[in-house]
């Protein structure tokens, strides 16, 4: 089997990579300080169609495959030491956009990927509540019908990209006595619709230039135009948009652990102890081949599931396995690089302190390493 790139793939990742080097990481550490979110940073990743990866050409985006999609994602990850600017790229294109893209109606494609596929437009998911994180099947949110469309009442939490969001996709009951299969449907819904407040914005411990906070419904009015896909279809979109999800974000961690590599190695050579380098040193050197076993083989677990994209229903245990080794290698990347630097590792200039803060994050969402175990053992009939 040929793992290699194609030359349109690694031209790519190459111009993505270069670019996201070159305009998005001037001023990094005062936006993670500072919570910013930077809308400028934000349209120029739309002018390299970062928000539109995988969306055609004729609704403003790049036409990519799944694979390539992916590889871009891993280029940004790469090149772009701000996490939470990649998290919200993330968070858009894989949550908002691609749902949209695959669910759509025409009109509905034809009214918001061009500009969310721009930049001009920034969308956000809700689909967590506080009482339902990782339980997804137990959302209270609820969209009743009416002679004028639906009316949504209920609370949102943990909406990345929520205080600046223009689009919300919004899941919510429109059926209880289904459950979570047939009663829960999504809606497209204008952020500055009457009824919609954003509730407590949160100070997170990483990712912390993506914002995030608390929106609340208020009989929310929307037109029968709205629901995205069919009533009753929210289970299956929010799936498919988690499958993408779960496969994108590890993509973008594989392109941070190989710069976390490319680091450590650095800093290994180039360190000196006793008149010789640390990597000279078993246990750094050891320590070192280790990640460098994790990259590889977090890469490769991501590049098969981007592969099954559309092409089984099956794949959802694909890219729940590359979501739990790779987030957990990240995890663990990060910590060991930390180690390797010493105390340099520790001071915020040396950025590693941030990547690490970043990483803890990884394993929770999208689906807590937890949540995926329980999932693969599904699929596994346990």
């Amino acid at each position: 089997m040929d793992f290699s790139l194609s030359k349109e793939q690694q031209l790519i990742k190459d111009n993505i990579s270069t670019f996201a080097r070159k305009e998005l990481n001037k001023d990094a550490v005062s936006r993670d300080r500072d919570q910013e979110f930077s809308k400028a940073l934000w349209l120029k990743c739309a002018d390299q169609q970062l928000q539109g990866l995988p969306v055609e050409n004729e609704f403003g985006g790049a036409g990519l495959d799944p694979v390539s999609t992916i590889i871009a994602l891993e280029a940004l990850g790469y090149g772009c030491t701000d996490g939470g600017l990649n998290f919200a790229v993330c968070a858009h294109l894989l949550a908002c956009v691609i749902p949209i893209w695959k669910y759509g109606t025409e009109a509905q494609k034809k009214q918001y990927l061009p500009g969310m596929c721009k930049g001009t437009m920034i969308a956000a998911n809700a689909m967590t509540e506080s009482g339902s994180g990782s339980d997804a099947f137990s959302i209270k949110t609820k969209a009743e019908k009416t002679a004028k469309g639906y009316v949504l009442n209920g609370i949102k939490t943990f909406t990345s990209n929520g205080p600046v969001a223009d689009l919300i996709l919004v899941y919510a009951v429109t059926d209880a006595t289904k459950g979570y299969y047939g009663g829960i449907s999504a809606f497209i819904i204008d952020k500055n619709t009457p009824g919609i407040t954003v509730g407590e914005t949160f100070e997170k411990m990483g990712l912390r230039s993506c914002n995030m906070c608390e929106l609340i419904f208020e009989n929310v009015t929307v037109p029968e135009s709205a629901v995205l896909g069919a009533i009753g279809a929210g289970a299956g979109i929010f799936n498919y948009s988690m499958e993408w999800e779960r496969i994108g974000i590890a993509a973008c961690h594989v392109g941070t652990m190989e710069r976390l590599l490319e680091l450590s190695v650095n800093y290994a050579q180039t360190r000196t102890m006793g008149n010789e380098p640390i990597g000279k040193k078993q246990a750094v050197a050891h320590t070192i081949a280790g990640m460098k076993t994790q990259l590889e083989a977090a890469r490769m677990l991501t590049y098969k599931a981007a592969a099954g994209i559309d092409k089984s229903r099956e794949n959802a245990i694909n890219a729940s396995v590359a979501k739990l080794f790779v987030s957990e290698a990240f995890r663990a990347i990060a910590m060991e690089t930390m180690q390797i630097h010493g105390g340099n590792g520790y001071m915020t200039s040396y950025e590693i302190e941030r990547t690490l803060r970043d990483a803890i994050g990884s394993t929770i969402y999208s689906g807590t390493s937890e949540i995926q175990k329980n999932i693969i053992a599904g699929w596994l009939g346990l």
